[in-house]
């Protein structure tokens, strides 16, 4: 039975594997067990890694460390690749808004933690410990324990307080947020809906009685009209043509436009008159409406299209289709002459069979080739992401530079190459079952790691009067300040339900409460909501726990 035991007991990099895989197995099967309609999903991984812990289960510290870090790394990479494309589209409509939200919840949560302090006697690295873990942020709790060490002071001590609230700062988020779904959210308000982002598409039709367009063509029109606009087919005589830019627009002719939803009101005084006809509706058969024209679906896998404007490969002009919208990430966008393409767009293309198979060559459509992701692009991203992380700045005032980490750094990374990857055609395109693979696979190895490093003494220190009072108040710095700010940005300044959920998920540095909210809301509202507001909370953590003990202890 000697085998056995090194299997599972003796320190080795095959122990560790073998631990950590049925930490992981067993939380993830528990985790799909619903209670009350409430499921913590992988977030049982991090309690069975406790108990593990608990009953002497150990792995090497090196190989603890290593896991711990790897799937950090791992999982808030991937998510910023996911959000990225969407990144700073949000930022511009209400970004500065939500980090505003965020930045009162981490405020708000550090002003309680030193009044607790102060109030209940407990000395300020443990309230820091305790406020680390209500926060479910281990960068801040390893910046303060490094700060401790430049002050020449205990550094292990802020450790167990973060242990022993982290558990419930992982579900008072879940819980806060569910008491807010339950008391503030009609159920309607959190119902699927369409996109709202700016180039959300629209289809209309249109008949031309604005004497000021007559025998104009649709390119000088386009000139003097500040909305962009696409004409997909006009009726003219009884027959349906695609119109090119050069097409001359007469009284009377029926044009069906895509557009964006804000600007319909804008052609209809520009083409004189909106008829009735509900386009957007999913079930009409387009292939009834034209005779000789079909449209279809393409998906764009060819690499070197990678990060080219649409309006470059002039497919109008040489073949007489017509691109009427981009599926990308879920979302349909306008498709203008200068959308940047990316890898794993779906075009709908419409025009004759002939012509479309001539531009389905041109575009690749070979979905087979998208199921193997660019592993490169992946790692380097990596190793990008851990040096901006790495990269110590300097505040006045405080001798200890401050860092952004192993979170920081990766997700800002991830954002930026997802967002702009293509545009210096970077192949950045993943599934979304590869995706959230990774994402999965990361945040199982870093719950399991934090659960068996915090199970050793956990139980008893939660069971002692002391403990007892750390729980109590890191439940409180965890629910109090996500119930206030998320009663103000739903009741005040009414924001749907899934960006305050990604807000609050967010501003607590809390993934476990992010994955619910995705798994509860039928939207990616949470995530990016997530990813606006997370680099610069992460950041501001990981400063405020370094200022409070440099300032308050020196």
């Amino acid at each position: 039975m000697e085998w056995l035991y090194n299997l599972f007991i003796e320190h080795s990099a095959l122990q560790a594997v073998v631990v950590l895989s049925l930490i992981s197995a067993i939380g993830l099967g528990l985790g799909k067990i619903h209670i009350c309609g409430i499921s913590l999903g992988v977030t049982f991984v991090f309690f069975i890694g406790i108990v593990a812990g608990h009953f002497g289960i150990s792995i090497d510290p090196q190989m603890l460390n290593y896991a711990e870090s790897f799937g950090l790394v791992i999982f808030v990479y991937a998510l910023g690749l996911q959000v990225g494309p969407g990144f700073f589209s949000s930022f511009r409509k209400g970004g500065v808004q939500l980090n505003i939200l965020a930045i009162g919840v981490v405020l708000l949560g550090t002003l309680l933690a030193i009044i607790a302090s102060l109030i209940n006697g407990i000395n300020l690295p443990d309230m820091i410990g305790v406020l680390c873990g209500a926060t479910t942020n281990t960068p801040a709790l390893g910046a303060a324990q490094q700060t401790l060490k430049q002050m020449g002071m205990e550094s292990n001590t802020p450790a167990l307080g973060c242990a022993v609230a982290y558990p419930l700062g992982v579900v008072g988020v879940i819980l806060a947020i569910l008491a807010m779904r339950k008391l503030l959210v009609r159920p309607q308000d959190i119902a699927p809906t369409q996109s709202e982002d700016e180039n959300q598409t629209y289809i209309g039709s249109f008949l031309v009685e604005n004497p000021a367009i007559f025998n104009k063509s649709i390119k000088e029109i386009a000139h003097i009209s500040y909305p962009k606009f696409i004409i997909s087919r006009l009726w003219r005589d009884g027959s349906v043509t695609i119109p090119t830019s050069e097409k001359i627009l007469k009284a009377g002719d029926r044009l069906l436009v895509i557009t964006a939803d804000k600007d319909i009101q804008a052609l209809t005084i520009l083409f004189g008159k909106q008829e009735n006809s509900d386009w957007n509706k999913e079930d009409i058969d387009w292939n009834a409406i034209d005779n000789q024209l079909i449209s279809q679906g393409i998906v764009i896998t060819r690499p070197e299209l990678n990060g080219k404007r649409l309006g470059s490969l002039r497919l109008r002009n040489q073949y007489g289709i017509n691109i009427s919208r981009v599926y990308r990430s879920g979302v349909q966008l306008l498709a203008t002459p200068d959308l940047t393409l990316q890898l794993g767009d779906r075009l709908t293309v419409v025009g004759e069979a002939s012509a479309i198979k001539s531009v389905e060559k041109v575009l690749g459509n070979a979905i087979k080739s998208l199921k193997e992701p660019n592993l490169v692009a992946v790692f380097i991203g990596i190793v990008v992401g851990l040096a901006l992380g790495a990269i110590p700045f300097t505040i006045p005032g405080i001798s200890t530079p401050v860092k952004l980490g192993l979170a920081g750094g990766p997700i800002i990374v991830g954002i930026l190459i997802g967002t702009f990857g293509p545009r210096l055609h970077m192949v950045t395109y993943t599934t979304r079952s590869a995706n959230l693979m990774l994402r999965a696979l990361g945040l199982s190895m870093y719950l399991a790691c934090l659960g068996l490093n915090a199970g050793a003494h956990f139980f008893e220190t939660v069971f002692r009067s002391e403990g007892l009072i750390w729980v109590g108040l890191g439940a409180g710095l965890t629910i109090v300040p996500v119930l206030v700010v998320g009663f103000i940005a739903l009741k005040w300044i009414k924001l749907d339900f899934g960006t305050v959920s990604g807000m609050l998920c967010g501003s607590m540095a809390n993934p476990m409460a992010l994955n619910y909210a995705n798994e509860t809301i039928a939207n990616d509202k949470p995530s990016v909501a997530y990813a606006t507001v997370y680099p610069l909370c992460m950041f501001l953590r990981v400063i405020i726990a370094q200022v409070i003990l440099l300032f308050l202890l020196s």
